[in-house]
């Protein structure tokens, strides 16, 4: 369990000297406790306080890493239960089965398509999970090896008979790979593995209590690069697993539920393991193995984790800039809207809609809309005038023409005089009025 707020203060100089970016050394202390501080911000805590605080100044859940170069995965190291109350750091790893009896080859490829441009982000898969359904440790090996042969990233290696997985390590240990799993049958030759060519390693239980258990047999043997399972393959029981999981860890700091989670769907139909994978990765998996593999399976996870792991404090942002839409050229009209993502997508995709090729000019409201940019002056005609200028709109665009969202109309007069002789026309209020008032002026 982790130590009070009270207890931290005891360790701590008590000079309140404010250098932590706490106003005094309780503050300091409380916020330790509460995992949302680190001792390194204090300046002078003595060496024998760090020692007695290391397990309050640690995470609640321990940072672990999968795979190396440019495709390490970083799971844990979560300080949150809910979202709101600061963010989620480390995105769930969605990984794609692959079992070594299947066309290997041909399903690795196939995985490594698995590539997606969204509303001005890039989307990847990026794990690859490879299961020994053969049994055969030679079969397993030539799987694992044929996967590690077409693709870079993070892998996880899933079988409980340890003289497979030791097969298989022979060709990817230094890939560092998620090896899955040891359990209370055989984790003492897990671990000696994992320890041996340093690679991290779930323990999978069959429940809660002996998962906790499992942990700390684990960690007496000097190994904690661990992941958890609780074996737990039923929708609702695994979701309370997952979510009781992050609760004692977070809330209780118990040691032994301090680690990233793992879960594995059990749906057959696709839809049903979709909608299954979006329960785990909501709440709290850390790494989600899944049989799906199309793209209209996937995207939809991507999207949804790629929401979950956005800091809510900090509106989605496009650069601010002057974009072509289409083959925009001197004689397109340009449109201005605000550098919010959700807006800005909306304009460029009623734009395309018209098939006229035409300029968004994005300014920079740190990512808010119109309305919003608007009320708080940071979309007035002088900020659009100056986002103009920069963008060499003068130098690229002849025509001169502005169309401004008619939700700020009231800018117009302002404008045209700020922007130096454009000509400026008020637009529709709504995107979806873009395509009727393009056609009506520059059809």
């Amino acid at each position: 369990m982790g130590l009070t707020g009270l207890e931290i203060y005891k360790h701590l100089p008590k000079t309140n000297c404010k250098e932590c970016g706490s106003p005094t050394c309780l503050a300091f202390a409380m916020a330790l406790a509460a995992g949302k501080a680190s001792l390194d911000a204090c300046p002078y805590v003595s060496d024998e306080a760090k020692e007695a605080l290391d397990s309050a100044s640690a995470p609640p859940i321990k940072l672990v890493k999968v795979g190396t170069g440019d495709h390490v995965v970083d799971l844990g190291e979560e300080t949150e239960i809910f979202r709101h109350d600061k963010r989620f750091f480390h995105p769930t790893g969605l990984a794609v089965l692959i079992s070594d009896t299947e066309d290997v080859a041909a399903k690795v490829e196939k995985f490594e398509d698995l590539k997606f441009h969204r509303v001005g982000l890039d989307y990847v898969t990026d794990m690859v999970a490879v299961k020994c359904d053969s049994g055969d440790a030679a079969k397993f090996k030539e799987a694992v090896e044929t996967v590690a042969g077409k693709t870079e990233k993070a892998m996880v290696l899933l079988t409980e008979d340890p003289a497979v997985m030791e097969a298989a390590l022979d060709v990817v240990a230094d890939r560092k790979p998620l090896l899955w799993a040891a359990t209370a049958d055989n984790y003492e030759k897990m671990t000696e593995l994992a320890k041996g060519k340093e690679c991290p390693l779930v323990l999978k239980g069959k429940d809660l209590h002996e998962t906790a258990e499992l942990v700390e047999k684990v960690v007496a043997l000097g190994y904690k690069e661990l992941v958890l399972d609780s074996g737990a393959r039923e929708t609702s029981k695994a979701l309370a697993d997952l979510t009781q999981f992050r609760r004692l860890a977070v809330r209780k700091k118990f040691r032994p539920f301090g680690y990233p989670v793992f879960a594995i769907t059990s749906k057959d139909d696709p839809r049903e393991e979709v909608i299954q994978a979006g329960v785990y990765l909501s709440k709290y998996a850390d790494v989600v193995v899944m049989k799906a593999c199309e793209k209209q399976q996937l995207l939809p996870l991507l999207s949804w984790r790629q929401n979950i792991y956005t800091d809510p404090q900090k509106p989605v942002a496009v650069e601010a800039k002057l974009n072509a839409v289409g083959d925009a050229d001197e004689n397109s009209p340009v449109y201005i809207t605000t550098n919010f993502s959700l807006t800005y997508f909306l304009v460029e995709g009623e734009i395309e809609a018209t098939r006229i090729p035409s300029w968004i000019l994005s300014v920079d409201t740190a990512g808010t809309s119109v309305l919003t940019a608007y009320a708080d002056n940071k979309f007035s005609a002088e900020i659009i005038a100056e986002a103009l200028k920069k963008s060499g709109a003068e130098e690229n665009v002849k025509r001169h023409t502005l169309i401004l969202p008619g939700y700020v109309a009231v800018l117009k007069g302002s404008l045209e005089e700020e922007s130096g002789g454009w000509e400026v026309m008020v637009g529709p209020r709504e995107a979806s009025g873009i395509n009727k008032f393009a056609k009506e002026k520059f059809a």
